[in-house]
């Protein structure tokens, strides 16, 4: 097994392919999430630690049966829980490419062709947002890891005291900023919570109030935090007044585009994200609104140099002797980790493949869902709208008509139990929010096999699985 032949590797690479195929192919069929427990699960699996092995077909099996089975289905067109993405067939070949591969992307003599395409798709990132022609960046694990990155980047540009530093994020930012802070030791006291307006964006004269307030006590701002699309509500910040302030009082302006910021790629919310390419920095998510498996983020600099002072370490182990400057080049110096996996392959397959048209088109189309999604609730009398949809979230709550007298603890109460109930029905499947102190059904579209039907569906879900709720509250 440890070195199959030519033919047995064709054989097994036939099984999962055909497999992968029928996966695919009756997706509509499964169920987006099932009943189940983790002791159902564990007993499905042979916990014997192995001595001999099994042959592949053995394996396979173990993954149709169990694996799929028992797992939630994110690549189903009504899977609206959190912001996951489907996924896509060329991806899933780049991955096995690049395992095949299994080059490691420290620096460029470990990766010579590798790294090169890592520094050309980065360069068409840098494109698709608007950046100037000199930034640059690296592919990471994911949104929490860019923001990270960013953070420890940002804090060199401050020399003083790290208890002295304030990080200042609007209260819907996510919440790997706070963890980001804790870790860099700057302190999540330390990250300053602006407040936000009636579609959830911060608020940038509160944003100049708490930086003016801080300096007169001594503390020294060093970064602002922009959302292009947050995580609750898919709102956008007004990105190009926060630069100014940025500008004003000399700090770095990061923006966590994890989820929101491909949407450029879409015409219709293009003017949303004026300024984004004036940000010191930006989060993305390539396996979100890139459509991309897990895991590929993305962190751009504007000025990539900043980056290189923060995280450039030497060891005779890593000194690279003999190569030219381009040659010399090592990721190594513009983020944390060392041992790199070949994520650019993915990045590079799907948008050469596809086009940025095609991606264009199915964002639009992602949009369009969720705006039918709250037109069809504003026309309703049994559904609100707990928030504005701005990109392809959407926020709302079920109050049939015996709910309408019931207190907001009550109705809060039924849509908690109403959530559980649909996700454990398996046809629909959502996340939930807390906005305004209510609680909110929440789901974000963001899969290109999701249709306008599909949104006329999940409503009759939820009310099909209403009526088998009890009706005291």
């Amino acid at each position: 097994m440890l070195d199959p032949s030519t033919d047995e590797i064709r054989n097994w690479g036939n099984s999962v392919i055909q497999l992968m195929t029928d996966y695919l192919g009756d997706l509509r069929d499964h169920r987006v999430y099932g009943r189940m427990s983790s002791r159902e699960i564990r007993g499905r699996l042979d916990s014997t630690l192995p001595t001999e092995g099994t042959d592949f077909d053995g394996l396979l099996k173990v993954f149709r049966e169990t694996i799929i089975p028992f797992s939630r289905q994110n690549a189903h067109p009504r899977m609206f829980g959190y912001v996951q993405s489907p996924g896509t067939a060329i991806a899933a070949f780049a991955d096995l490419l690049a395992s095949a591969l299994n080059a490691n992307l420290t620096v460029w003599r470990s990766a010579p062709a590798p790294v090169e395409l890592e520094r050309l798709t980065i360069n068409w990132v840098r494109q698709i947002l608007g950046f100037n022609a000199e930034a640059g960046g690296l592919f990471v694990s994911g949104g929490s890891m860019a923001n990270f990155t960013a953070l420890a980047t940002a804090r060199q540009t401050k020399n003083c005291s790290i208890d002295r530093l304030r990080i200042y994020a609007s209260s819907e930012t996510h919440f790997s900023i706070a963890k980001a802070a804790t870790l860099l030791g700057i302190g999540r006291e330390n990250v300053q919570q602006v407040g936000i307006d009636e579609r959830f964006r911060m608020r940038v004269d509160d944003l100049v109030a708490k930086i003016t307030a801080d300096v007169e006590a001594g503390h020294v701002p060093f970064c602002v935090v922009a959302n292009a699309g947050t995580v609750n509500t898919g709102a956008v910040d007004p990105l190009a007044e926060i630069r100014k302030v940025a500008d004003r009082f000399q700090i770095w302006m990061h923006v966590d585009g994890s989820y929101g910021a491909f949407a450029v790629l879409a015409k219709s919310v293009r003017e949303l994200f004026a300024g984004l390419e004036r940000a010191d920095s930006i989060a993305l998510d390539p396996h979100k609104w890139l459509y991309l498996p897990v895991d590929v983020g993305c962190i751009i600099y504007r000025d990539p140099e900043v980056a290189r002072a923060a995280f450039t370490h030497e060891a005779e182990y890593t000194r690279i002797i003999g190569e030219e400057a381009d040659e010399a080049f090592a990721y190594w110096d513009y983020g944390p980790e060392l041992s790199r996996r070949f994520r650019a392959l993915k990045v590079w397959m799907l948008l050469k493949g596809v086009g940025l048209h095609s991606l264009g088109e199915a964002i639009e189309s992602n949009l369009a869902c969720a705006r039918y999604l709250e037109s069809l609730v504003r026309a309703s009398n049994d559904f609100d709208m707990v928030a504005p949809v701005e990109l392809s979230i959407f926020c709302l709550r079920h109050v049939p008509s015996h709910l309408r007298s019931e207190s907001p603890q009550a109705i809060d109460e039924f849509n908690e139990r109403l959530l559980i109930a649909l996700q454990r029905d398996g046809s629909s499947y959502l996340s939930n929010a807390t906005l305004g102190g209510r609680f909110a059904l929440r789901g974000c579209v963001l899969n290109y096999r999701t249709t306008l039907r599909d949104m006329e569906i999940l409503l009759d879900d939820l009310r099909r699985v209403a009526k088998t709720l009890p009706t005291s509250v």
